[in-house]
Order: structure tokens, then C-alpha cells, then sequence
């Protein structure tokens, strides 16, 4: 331990190089409450591509596994330590590096905050369009990691879409680029799209070039109450299927919304089963407002109310934002399921989730980015009693399971990381998972990055 700490010192300033055990501690996990962490022997924050590598080419030395984080807050326990590695945290390569309106891209370490990025950007009348929930604190780089989306995905993508290109430290230290930051380009293999998502396993992500869109119109939204989650479902599929392209498509049920009342006292309504959130960024939102208002009501909405002002929309964005820190301040703790089904399938996993809850005897609150068919159930549970914690596990392994055979699948942004290692194996099936471990072993054939996630 002694020697790596050493080698480590002389690569890196002194206070890039943490040990202090209470420290260390509390880079051991990200927000996935029911994943097991190990203990770090070192966390360190390096600020530059070649501290990055030094990390990396000591790690390959003395054969130890290194664990990369951005902002830890993803939810599948993929930033999670491992007994006696090195944790690789990011946060400090917190640069804007180039914004070019022109090209409409931008140039970024994996430090920078998606929020950062997003206002920067605005100011060249530009636009970063993958928001996740968790925007204002994540970073770039673990969005890259996870593959993130977020609440505009219906209509701009998620954050695969945008990465044009990237700047890689691989497992031995050597740097790799991929990608480019032209508007086209398919020269080879698309290595770019393969470190998208692959949740630090393959390599350590220090620079990026992201696509850039247009800033779009403000926004207006609509609110619409539901007698049930399945009707909420036909609302989505007809809204979709009439052509409409809303900017944000959201459904909260009722155990979200009385979740979020009580930690921002916002008002919504409780009494309601679901509540819908649509919004428009076109020239004229109102009339497609409208239009969307009246498909809810056919689809069995008993009020639809929209909002007035930009100033009311954003407040229902908010609501939604805040659904996973309310649903976390309930009594318990929280098991966050991310299942995407196709749209039409979208009412069978609501109640098929309803009847889970049922089964187990559990509170599950369910939102989801409704638009592109991503659920997040979260199972709410007493980790202190064995028996609850046992039917939570099996509650939140029964939706995944119903989300596979309603042909969607496992995770829609979250990653795998360790809660979802076990369904991922089903998911891709013998012979897919065989060939993604052969794709590691390429990258990484001393098995050194983030090692215990994803297989």
C-alpha cells in the first residue's frame, strides 16, 4: 500500500491524493442505495490528461483496479469502490474547453456539470439538450459513462446522440481518440458509441465533443389528470401516434405526487391516480397544447390544465425533478427500477407494476419519462426488516422481469453498474454477453477498470 501511495504522490500534487480513511469513506458509493461498496485504499482528483494517465500506468504496475466517478450520482451502483482500489474521481477536469457556434459543438472535460454546460452554451444561443433529473449536479463524464437521458428525450435524444468524439486514457495509460468533430464521419468502427454507456469499464473519459442544437422557444406545458396510470398510458400512445412531438412527455402517479407535495409543498393534485406533464418548444405551443389537451381528455383525462406562463411550466418541470429526491425522503430507503418498454406497451407495465405492489405488499411510486416509454418504478421498503427487504428485491426483479416480456428492456439510462448485473446476463443472452466480455478483454485485459460491474 505504501508504494502505491508513492508512486501515486510522485505523478500528482499532494492534494490530489487522498488516504485519510473518514475521506476516503465517502467516495465509496453513488445513490444506489441497495448496492454493495467496498473500501477504497486512495481517492484521487487529478486535473490534467497526464495526471490521468499516471493514475492508470500505476495502476497497471502494481495491478490495481481503479474505479472512475464524476459526480456520483448515478443510481445502479456503477461509481461504486471496490475493496483496495483507487478511486479515479474526475471532478476536478471541470473545463469548458471550446464552445463553437459554428459548429455547433462544444469541447469539455468530464468534470463539467451538465447545468454549467447547458447555461454556458445558452449564451452563444445554443443548446445542450440531454437534461437528466439530476442536471444541476451530474457531470458530463458520468453521463457519458451511463449513457444518460433525461426529461427532453422524446424530442431531442439522449447523450449518445450528441457525443461526436472523445479523448480516452485506456487501462495501460496510453491516450486514444475517437470520433471527430465534423458533422459526418464514418471512418471505421464507431469506438465513440462503444465508450458511450460503458460505465467506465473500457477506459477513462477526459475529454469530449459534443453536438450542439439551436437554443430552442421557451417552453409551455400542461398538466393533465388521470383516473389511473393506464390511462395515462392511451394518452401517451395517442399523443405519439397523432404525430405530435412534445419537447417533455412525464407521468407521475399518485404515490410520486404526494411524494413530491411533501417535500416542496407544490400543490399538486393528490386525489388524481396520474398526472401528465406534456410541454411544447415550437412557435406556437399553445395551439399544440391544445391539440394534446384534447387527446387526453378522449383518452379519459378528467382535467387538463395549461399552464399560462413559462414561469408555471418550469414549475412543473421542477416537480418532476425533484420525484427521486421525494420518493428518497420517504420512511425506508428506495430500490429505482429503470425498465423501457416500447410506447404501446406503456399502460401493461404501469399495471403490471400496480399489480406488483399489490402482490408484495409494497409502496411503489412510479415516474417515467412516458414520451420514450422509460418507467422508473421505485420500490420503497425498511431496510431493517428482513422479510420487507426480501419482498422489495423480489418486487423490483418481478418489473424487470415484466418489462422483458412486454420486449422492452432492463435500463433506459441508468447502466447496469452491480443492482442489474444479474439481468443483463438474461437480456443479451449467452452468446451477446460472451462477446461484450471478449470487447472488455481488449480494452482491459487485466480486468482493472471498475472491475465487478456490468458482468
Amino acid at each position: 500500500m505504501s508504494e502505491l501511495i508513492q508512486r501515486l504522490r510522485d505523478g500528482l500534487p499532494g492534494s490530489a491524493v487522498l488516504t485519510d480513511p473518514d475521506v476516503t469513506g465517502s467516495y465509496a458509493r453513488d445513490q444506489a442505495d441497495f448496492c454493495e461498496a467496498g473500501t477504497p485504499a486512495v481517492v484521487v482528483l487529478p486535473r490534467t490528461v497526464e495526471e490521468v494517465q499516471h493514475v492508470m500506468r500505476t495502476a497497471t504496475a502494481l495491478r490495481v483496479p481503479v474505479v472512475p466517478q464524476g459526480a456520483r450520482t448515478g443510481l445502479s451502483g456503477a461509481a461504486n469502490a471496490s475493496d483496495g482500489c483507487i478511486v479515479l474521481s474526475l471532478i476536478r477536469m471541470d473545463k469548458i474547453l471550446e464552445i463553437s457556434p459554428a459548429d455547433r459543438i462544444a469541447v469539455v472535460e468530464p468534470g463539467v456539470v451538465n447545468a454549467t454546460l447547458s447555461r454556458a452554451v445558452g449564451e452563444h444561443g445554443l443548446h445542450y439538450p440531454p437534461d437528466p433529473s439530476s442536471w444541476e449536479q451530474c457531470t458530463i463524464g458520468g453521463n457519458i459513462g451511463t449513457a444518460a437521458g433525461g426529461l427532453c428525450c422524446v424530442k431531442y435524444g439522449v447523450t449518445a446522440e450528441y457525443v461526436l468524439g472523445l479523448d480516452v486514457v485506456l487501462a495501460d495509460g496510453r491516450l486514444m481518440s475517437t470520433g471527430r468533430r465534423t458533422a459526418k464521419g464514418v471512418a471505421g468502427y464507431d469506438l465513440t458509441r462503444l465508450f458511450t454507456g460503458s460505465e467506465g469499464s473500457l477506459g477513462i473519459v477526459v475529454r469530449a465533443v459534443l453536438a450542439l442544437k439551436p437554443q430552442p422557444p421557451g417552453q409551455l406545458a400542461l398538466a393533465a389528470e388521470f383516473p389511473s396510470a393506464a390511462a395515462a398510458g392511451e394518452a401517451v400512445s395517442r399523443i405519439m401516434e397523432s404525430g405530435h412531438v412534445p419537447s417533455l412527455l412525464e407521468l407521475m402517479d399518485r404515490t410520486t405526487l404526494r411524494a413530491v407535495n411533501a417535500l416542496n409543498d407544490m400543490g399538486l393534485p393528490e386525489s388524481t391516480e396520474a398526472l401528465l406533464l406534456a410541454a411544447f418548444d415550437t412557435d406556437d405551443p399553445g395551439a399544440d397544447l391544445a391539440a394534446v389537451g384534447a387527446l387526453c381528455e378522449a383518452a379519459g383525462a378528467s382535467q387538463v390544465v395549461p399552464a399560462e406562463t413559462k414561469a408555471e411550466s418550469e414549475l412543473l418541470l421542477q416537480a418532476r425533478r425533484s420525484v427521486h429526491w421525494a420518493l428518497e425522503a420517504l420512511p425506508g430507503t428506495t430500490m429505482i427500477d429503470d425498465v423501457c418498454v416500447p410506447r404501446t406497451k406503456l399502460a401493461e407495465m404501469l399495471e403490471g407494476t400496480a399489480a406488483i405492489s399489490e402482490k408484495y405488499g409494497l409502496t411503489i411510486g412510479v415516474c417515467a419519462h412516458a414520451g420514450d416509454g422509460n418507467t422508473h418504478p421505485t420500490v420503497c421498503f425498511d431496510p431493517d426488516d428482513e422479510d420487507e427487504t426480501r419482498r422489495a428485491r423480489e418486487a423490483f426483479d418481478a418489473i424487470m422481469a415484466l418489462g422483458l416480456e412486454l420486449g422492452g428492456t432492463i435500463t433506459g439510462e441508468h447502466g447496469v453498474g452491480v443492482l442489474k448485473k444479474e439481468w443483463l446476463a438474461r437480456e443479451l443472452g449467452p452468446v451477446g454477453l460472451e462477446l461484450q466480455r471478449r470487447i472488455k478483454e481488449v480494452f482491459d485485459p487485466l480486468g482493472l477498470l471498475n472491475p465487478g460491474k456490468l458482468f
